[in-house]
């Protein structure tokens, strides 16, 4: 009997609109496409470690669906005495991922993962395959600038897709003889989106259905999280409203369109990333890019989109993936 080649998947970073990668994982899965290894780099390195240790979309799904996203961002830890190292010092970051991953290692996967980072000294590829999951996909996560680097061993890592952001390349080295490879870094050409008001109103309504017992657990961990942190959140807010209305209604006011530094450095980081996924995707059997260009890089809210972005491209090039297998 024939066996069938193993298959890679290789999801590219792409902050919010890496969420698109839950929409493709679920097309796979209806039509039984097995997937025998995985190589993740900074949302990709989050949404496959969390595959990886479920193998079933429908919990990614409902997770990333049933988070209040503006709850989970006020508990990035903010810490103006260490500016310097980072804007977000990262520790309930990483409580976050616990909550959404588990106390798991990659050795406790149900399928194969790599996850890439970059050493942000040497500027090279960090490929982590053992180990905790939780802090590997926390390093590779680890923006520039935003977040302080993480720790690794005698490294201090950063965002993976500084370097790889589109690891075809080490699925392969993995073993895969097809790889399939998923592209969310679209570059929007509106960086004001994610501020419109007109935007935040189209959010889709919230799901009725009753929880299922992850995503209780994980709301769970959350609200245990900002409730630990409530007086430092409540400081942060109110110091983020003085400023807020200074800008917004003192001399010489900022118009409220105008991009945020997150906004241009994350742009800028994603233009050069797109260039690196250019050569990287010639490597692979199968591209998948779903249309997230509209998506904001921080634009979670939109996580409804983004997956059916990703289920509609990977539809798509099914009969081609089927003929290969």
């Amino acid at each position: 009997m024939h066996e069938r080649p193993k298959i890679g998947l290789a999801l590219s970073g792409g902050a919010a609109r890496g969420l698109a990668h839950i929409g493709v994982l679920k097309a796979l899965e209806e039509e039984s496409i097995p997937i025998d290894m995985i190589s993740g780099t900074s949302a990709g390195a989050l949404v496959g470690a969390c595959y990886a240790k479920e193998g079933r979309a429908s919990v990614l799904e409902e997770i990333a669906l049933g988070i209040d996203w503006k709850k989970t961002a006020r508990l990035f830890d903010l810490n103006l005495l260490l500016l310097w190292k980072g804007f977000v010092h990262g520790e309930k970051a990483k409580s976050f991922l616990s909550s959404l991953i588990g106390d798991v290692k990659f050795e406790d996967l149900e399928i194969p993962l790599t996850v890439v980072a970059t050493d942000v000294e040497s500027m090279e590829r960090v490929v982590i395959k053992e180990g905790s999951v939780t802090e590997a996909v926390r390093a590779s996560i680890s923006m520039p600038v935003i977040f302080t680097p993480v720790q690794w061993r005698d490294r201090f890592l950063i965002d993976g897709g500084v370097v790889n952001p589109m690891p075809v390349d080490i699925v392969r080295d993995m073993g895969a003889e097809v790889v399939i490879a998923v592209n969310t870094l679209s570059i929007s050409q509106d960086l004001v989106k994610r501020g419109r008001p007109e935007e935040r109103k189209n959010k889709g309504k919230p799901r009725s259905q009753l929880e299922s017992t992850h995503l209780s657990v994980v709301k769970k961990r959350i609200n245990s999280l900002v409730h630990q942190n409530r007086d430092k959140i409540k400081v942060f807010d109110e110091l983020s409203n003085m400023a807020k209305t200074k800008i917004y209604i003192g001399r010489g006011k900022i118009d409220p369109k105008t991009p945020s530094i997150f906004d241009v450095l994350m742009q800028t980081i994603h233009t050069m990333e797109c260039e690196i996924v250019k050569l990287s995707l010639k490597s692979a059997d199968i591209v998948i890019n779903p249309d997230v260009s509209h998506i904001g890089t921080f634009g979670f809210y939109k996580g409804e989109e983004a997956i059916s972005q990703g289920y509609k491209a990977a539809k798509d090039i099914l009969p081609r993936l089927h003929s290969m297998l």
